[in-house]
């Protein structure tokens, strides 16, 4: 193929094309008219030998081929995007928006200061803050290019992330302080009464489970709830019992915890984003401020006099 012949500005168009699977909201995300987007559609159909996006019942769809290019299409864009940059725009002159997947915990705790501190040194990068769907939507959407952060999990993976360690987090039992079972809380008081399980995507099982089934335990899931926000209401007015991440019990709730009667290993919080985002400076200067405010809150996540980013 004569690469002198593929317009760089068609493939602008179809990585928006990919993204929204609508013709008119492309249009309307590039300010282009949709006759203009129409035609690009063709031609890059022509290009691929492919449909690329196919009509639906009152939708398109993207076809598997499509699917394939999302991923490589965004990562050589950026390195095009980056091979002829212009200097780096000050944080003050930023305009952008960053789209950032988190679950309720930590974000009733990051947003306010993190909004705060964007207000006063970069007023012009919005966030849109995505529904929680778990870790394999999170790294998906990153893959993917629907989202630029997310905070959660990470494992080691071979998909082109960049991820960096917040904080070590650990579990706790809660309830309320009168609960029957924290007058003499025991594995078997524990496992006597149900569970709250909090799941964005309303799984009925979690990995606390897992460890459980180890021990040839199991306890009941009295209710699943999609927020870690509904949890202490809950625990104050009822008989269920919650395991929680420490930082999600707050004090002003009044509840009684302890650690959990079988020992149950707690987890990282990560910040990551896909390698193509490396020279975005907006993006990594979010990161950083996340990295910042939760390294006050736990100022042993970071060695003394060193910074979780090297910017």
């Amino acid at each position: 193929m004569n690469l002198r012949s593929i317009d760089l500005n068609l493939l602008v168009i179809l990585d928006a094309l990919l993204d929204e699977a609508h013709v008119s909201r492309a249009a309307e995300r590039l300010g282009l008219t949709q006759p203009a987007v129409s035609a690009a559609l063709q031609r890059c159909r022509g290009l691929f030998a492919d449909e690329l996006l196919e009509r639906g019942r009152g939708t398109m769809r993207r076809t598997e081929r499509a699917e394939a290019l999302r991923a490589p299409l965004k990562t050589l864009l950026a390195g095009i995007t980056r091979l002829v940059d212009p200097p780096p725009t000050p944080l003050a002159d930023l305009c952008q928006t960053l789209r950032i997947v988190m679950a309720d915990y930590p974000a009733v705790q990051l947003m306010p200061p993190l909004m705060e501190h964007l207000g006063r040194t970069a007023p012009g990068i919005d966030l849109v803050l995505q529904p929680w769907q778990g870790a394999d939507a999170a790294r998906a959407g990153l893959v993917a290019g629907t989202s630029d952060l997310a905070l959660s999990v990470f494992p080691p993976a071979e998909d082109e992330l960049q991820r960096r360690e917040l904080l070590n987090e650990r579990y706790v039992v809660a309830m309320r302080p009168d609960h029957p079972a924290a007058r003499d809380f025991s594995l078997e008081a524990w496992l006597a009464h149900p569970h709250v399980l909090v799941s964005g995507r309303g799984d009925t099982r979690g990995p606390l489970d897992a460890v459980l089934a180890g021990h040839g335990l199991r306890r009941r899931i009295g209710v699943v709830v999609p927020t870690f926000q509904m949890v202490p209401d809950l625990l104050a007015r009822s008989d269920l019992i919650a395991m929680l991440p420490s930082r999600c019990v707050p004090a002003a709730a009044g509840l009684a915890t302890f650690a959990p009667p079988v020992p149950v290993p707690g987890f990282p919080m990560h910040v990551a984003w896909h390698r193509r985002r490396d020279g975005d400076a907006g993006l990594r200067y979010v990161a950083r401020l996340l990295a910042d405010i939760l390294s006050k809150d736990d100022p042993d996540c970071l060695p003394q006099g060193s910074s979780l980013f090297d910017l």
